[in-house]
């Protein structure tokens, strides 16, 4: 008897404790699988319905409802940016649209150093053209790292040779400003008004004949987006 009044307390205990721990791995595989999704409300939902709306994806009302419409915006954003449209904001998501979460926290640093290196290309290669152009220069290096045909990383793509004036003329190592931060972080999130473009150049000024082939995409201030 006295040894079973002893094991009775251990194994509840126990049983105890494995139900903590399994509540916490439920509520951190919440976090990374489904934070948003189909039924959802609240800022969260406030957050991906403001920024969809504000590149393009979204036509509905702000209303931090995660309804019809804000389903098919997000399926949208996925497909374009190469992650499995399912329509449910999981943490993938979540960061390519630029909200971060707990779960998240630990992808900052590289983040960081993506934008710094994307902005002072963009710093180099275009300031001084419209916000929306200095976003579409960063686009343009984002859609080649998703392409086969170059590096799949960003410093790969900016730093390949011959790829852009600014790291040949050493202008890449010139402090962005703010501008040149925002357009970048804005490109990361997803916005890309090049409209998939792998290339761009100056009409004015190019002397590549090659370049003039290629099917062009928009004309954004004194940069023709091409693919």
């Amino acid at each position: 008897m006295k040894i079973k009044k002893k094991i009775k307390p251990i194994i509840i205990i126990t049983i105890l404790f494995a139900i903590f721990i399994s509540y916490h791995i439920f509520i951190r595989n919440g976090e990374v699988e489904a934070l948003s999704k189909y039924g959802s409300r609240g800022n969260e939902v406030i957050q991906i319905q403001t920024k969809l709306k504000r590149w393009g994806y979204y036509n509905g009302s702000v209303d931090g409802i995660y309804g019809s419409q804000t389903l098919a915006a997000v399926k949208y954003f996925q497909r374009k940016n190469g992650l499995t449209a399912d329509g449910i904001a999981g943490t993938k998501t979540l960061q390519a649209m630029g909200i971060y979460t707990s779960s998240s926290s630990s992808s900052s640093s590289s983040n960081s150093n993506n934008v710094n290196l994307l902005a002072r290309l963009v710093h180099g290669e275009a300031r001084g053209e419209p916000y929306t152009g200095q976003v579409a220069v960063a686009a343009v290096v984002l859609n080649r790292v998703k392409s086969s045909s170059f590096p799949n990383t960003i410093a790969g793509v900016i730093y390949q040779a011959g790829a852009f004036d600014a790291v040949s003329d050493g202008q890449i190592n010139l402090a962005p400003g703010s501008t040149a931060t925002k357009a970048a972080q804005d490109a990361l999130n997803g916005w890309d008004p090049s409209y998939g473009a792998i290339y761009y150049f100056n009409p004015n000024t190019a002397t590549n004949k090659w370049i003039w082939s290629r099917p062009t995409t928009v004309t954004i201030g004194n940069h023709r987006f091409c693919k």
